[in-house]
């Protein structure tokens, strides 16, 4: 309440034409912009190779979340959301996807999970706590926290409509329940879903009002396009990308910096092998995540 919230700091100071966006656009449905990007498949696919036969299996979808996760290393800016019209500085770098309960299975339920990343993580950081995220979701038999919350609430006739809409006047002040901003993926930095794996194009999907997600990345299936190299034609593979973001978050000149960094570093995927130079954090937001310990 007054502006104080468990997932991030209020920004008090800003340049007053961002401060009055929020106004002007008071819901992110109004101010999302649409990005699209062909990330280079063959090279990230040698990589991904190069990587296997070095016991490291690594796939596409934890290489762009580490991608993320070091741009936001480098450009915090691009990690703040708006809530009840004020900015806020998020204090955790997080992810959310939807997984399969049963990735053999394509009738199996959904599953949606939340993950909290240090901003020193390595590639292999990054892919060690997808993995066990993944699968402590799998192995749970009832469901986790939202499946189970979904299905007690849904039990009673009406009581959805009541709950939503008391957590959404709560969290309007700041003053939801903090296990629901801990466990509900609509609470994080990026959404991302890979409908490639189902062979699906690539979606610029819509960012949900509830929660805080200002940003939203969809892969889609391989695309083969022709193209001319050395003088000779030929049939190219890329990795498509359709990107969703709330234009109010940051000013374009940081918005740019940040995405330049997620393509540069899809372009050449080596460099998250090693720890950041230096992280940058906003002032008064600092934050940490343990390693996941192994074995």
């Amino acid at each position: 309440m007054f502006g104080r919230r468990p997932d991030g700091k209020r920004l008090k100071k800003q340049d007053p034409i961002m401060q009055i966006t929020p106004y002007l656009m008071p819901m992110r449905c109004d101010a999302q912009v649409f990005l699209e990007h062909k990330a280079d498949y063959e090279k990230l696919s040698r990589y991904i190779v190069k990587k296997s036969q070095e016991g490291e299996k690594i796939t596409f979808m934890q290489i762009l979340v580490a991608a993320y996760v070091r741009a936001i290393s480098n450009n915090p800016e691009a990690n703040r959301f708006i809530f009840n019209k004020q900015y806020y500085a998020r204090n955790n770098c997080s992810v959310s996807y939807t997984v399969l309960k049963d990735p053999q299975n394509t009738d199996s339920n959904e599953t949606t999970v939340r993950i909290l990343f240090d901003l020193t993580d390595t590639i292999f950081d990054v892919r060690d706590r997808m993995n066990a995220a993944v699968e402590q979701s799998r192995a749970t038999e009832d469901g986790d926290f939202v499946i189970r919350l979904a299905r007690a609430v849904l039990a009673v006739p009406g009581l959805a409509t009541l709950i939503v809409a008391v957590v959404k006047l709560l969290d309007r002040y700041g003053i939801a329940p903090k296990v629901l901003i801990r466990e509900l993926p609509f609470y994080s930095g990026m959404f991302i879903t890979n409908n490639g794996s189902i062979g699906l194009h690539h979606p610029f999907h819509h960012i949900y009002n509830f929660g805080d997600v200002s940003l939203f990345i969809g892969m889609g299936s391989i695309l083969k396009e022709a193209t001319v190299e050395d003088g000779k034609a030929r049939m190219k593979r890329w990795l498509p990308l359709g990107m969703t973001a709330d234009e109010r978050v940051c000013s374009g000149a940081h918005y740019a910096a940040f995405f330049f960094d997620v393509l540069r570093l899809l372009d050449n995927p080596e460099e998250l092998e090693t720890p950041p130079d230096k992280v940058r954090f906003e002032q008064g937001v600092e934050y940490h995540v343990p390693k996941v310990k192994k074995g």
